[in-house]
């Protein structure tokens, strides 16, 4: 089960204190869209994983996740259903929580997303410093959606 708040981030603080050497690249797309099953391939620098998420109940879902040869994922890439969205992803950890903060590029560029994964719905961790403001429930944020509607076609 995957629990999840998101964040974005204030992009004068977070460029302070980043590290670009402890950051991986992504490049993810997706191949099913259904709310209720969504399937996306992800490449994380150099391996491949395909995951399916089930249909969000409050801030929660199911999630599975399996590793892919990078061939195959490379291949499941280019038939997927969507562009490609890239970013660089850091991990940064923070009053026992691991912060994951996503710096995307190409059609999202200058878009800094964080996400915190929790053990419960009810939690409420302390935001970092470089937290703006909380955005789980605004679906424009979800990563499906940036590569349907990317951030550069907002009004």
């Amino acid at each position: 089960m995957e629990i999840e708040r998101k964040y974005l981030v204030n992009k004068i603080l977070w460029q302070e204190m980043r590290n670009p050497v402890n950051a991986s690249f992504i490049q993810q797309a997706y191949i099913s869209m259904d709310p209720k099953c969504t399937v996306r391939i992800r490449i994380i620098d150099d391996k491949a994983r395909i995951t399916i998420k089930g249909e969000t109940q409050g801030i929660s879902r199911e999630e599975f996740e399996y590793s892919v040869p990078l061939k195959d994922g490379l291949e499941i890439m280019r038939m997927a259903g969507t562009p490609v969205i890239m970013k660089r992803r850091y991990v940064i950890p923070y009053l026992g929580y691991k912060w994951e903060i996503d710096e995307f590029y190409g059609d999202n560029d200058g878009l800094l997303i964080a996400e915190v994964e929790l053990k419960a719905e009810t939690e409420q961790p302390e935001w970092p410093e470089w937290i703006d403001k909380e955005v789980t429930g605004d679906p424009r944020y979800f990563n499906l959606q940036l590569a349907i509607n990317p951030i550069n076609n907002w009004q």
